[in-house]
Parts: C-alpha cells; structure tokens; sequence
C-alpha cells in the first residue's frame, strides 16, 4: 500500500510501497495525465506530474531509499504455517519536496476529471458520471491523493487542515496554463528555511498555490513576456532559481 509521511525535516514527503505498489502507481498517473500536448492548457502541470514519476522510476530502480516495513508475520504464525520467513518487507521509497508535492495533488484532479471524461466519450456513453468511474488508473491515483491528505493531517494544527484541503480540492479547474516556474521558486524557498518555519508554511504555500496571488501574477507575466520573446511554450522556459546539490530532507 502506498505510504505517504514527512521527511525528518519537513523538506517535504516521503512516498513508499513495495515494487508492485509504486509500479502500479507509476503506469496509473501516466496513464491520467495523457500524452504530450494531449491537453494543450495542462501540459505545464503534466510535466510536474511527470517529476514525481521520474523519482519513482528512480526508487523502482532502487537508486533513492529504502525502508523496512513489519508485515504482520510472527514467531507464532510462521509456526503455524510451518515457514521461516521475513518479518519484514521491503518499501522502496523517494522524496519529493512539499510544494511539488501539494501543487502536483491538486493538479491531479483536473487530469482525473479531463481523463475520465475521454474514457465516457471513448465508451459512448454520456450517462457516465466521469467524477465516480470505476477506473484502476483513477483509484490508484485518488489513493495516493488520500495518502497526501492524511499526511497533511498529521502534520498542520487541526485548525488548519480544513482550510488547507478546501484550497486543494475545490475551484478546479484551475491548473491550465499554470507558470509552473513559480513552483521552483517557492521549492527553493522551502528548501532555505529551517524545520520550524517549514512547519509554519506548508499551509501558506498550498494557499499560496491555489490563490496565484501577486507574487505568481509577476512570475506569470515575466515567464509570458518570455515566451513571446523567444517564440516558445512557456514549458520550455526554466526557473532562474538554482537548487541546492544538498537538501535536509
């Protein structure tokens, strides 16, 4: 089962499960999130989706970490079924930063309504409603979207965590033609405070996400301004920002 907690220093999350667990998870949001320009006005959030799989592609290939889980196997229960076994498994693990991972949930559910509404069309059946299909790609990704929500949970003030979810699951859609650059820059942000003040942002940032406030509308502007300059997408311009080799997870 997809696994979702903070890092020791809450740099952000750590997301685990065994091999078929991320496997599962890795076909499933590629599968929501469409081929290149499938989508035209997404294709910015598609490619921070896309992030996140790489560094599961990663942990599958087992180059980022590894944790040991208890599988409920015992003394008593290997000698009852006459085995010798591990009492433990193994979770193959990666990190992603919190704003990354708070902006790629919340785009998720724009990719999870356009794909469920192709899927209705495909099916030909307009009395399909797209919000509860029966979809594996679907449940897997709504699955690792609780998970994001219960470690948001555990981690803000109870005063908090409804504002925080509220930001995160209404109003959309909303992450079409979204200046993703502005996530680096809050990543790299993040990434200089300390553990404390973390603590203290991860509700102002997701608020910070969802509102495209003054500070995104300049990033917006200076990255359009771009665009048109060089006569390219908005995704092939990169953040001026610079991220750390090293972070405190």
């Amino acid at each position: 089962m997809i696994q979702v907690k903070n890092t020791p220093n809450l740099a952000g999350v750590t997301i685990s499960g065994d091999f078929y667990d991320l496997e599962i998870l890795y076909d499933s949001l590629h599968t929501i999130v469409g081929e290149e320009w499938e989508w035209k006005g997404y294709e910015s959030a598609r490619l921070r989706v896309l992030g996140v799989c790489y560094d599961i592609r990663h942990a599958l290939m087992g180059h980022r970490d590894v944790e040991f889980v208890e599988n409920g196997l015992d003394q008593d229960k290997m000698r009852f079924l006459s085995i010798a076994a591990n009492d433990k498994n193994v979770y193959l693990a990666c990190n992603v930063l919190w704003p990354e991972i708070l902006f790629v949930t919340m785009a998720l559910n724009d990719f999870v309504r356009l794909y469920a509404k192709k899927q209705a069309k495909n099916n030909y059946n307009s009395y399909t409603d797209y919000r509860t299909v029966w979809d594996t790609s679907i449940s897997a990704v709504r699955i690792f979207q609780a998970a994001i929500a219960s470690c948001i949970k555990e981690t803000l003030p109870e005063t908090s965590v409804n504002r925080v979810l509220k930001l995160m699951n209404h109003d959309y859609t909303w992450s079409d033609d979204y200046a993703t650059q502005y996530i680096d820059e809050l990543n790299c942000k993040f990434i200089e405070m300390n553990r404390e003040k973390r603590e203290k942002n991860i509700s102002v940032t997701a608020k910070r996400i969802a509102e495209k406030g003054r500070e995104y509308q300049a990033i917006e502007n200076a990255v359009l301004e771009a665009a048109r300059k060089y006569n390219c997408h908005m995704t092939e311009l990169r953040s001026t920002v610079e991220y750390p080799e090293y972070i405190e997870w």
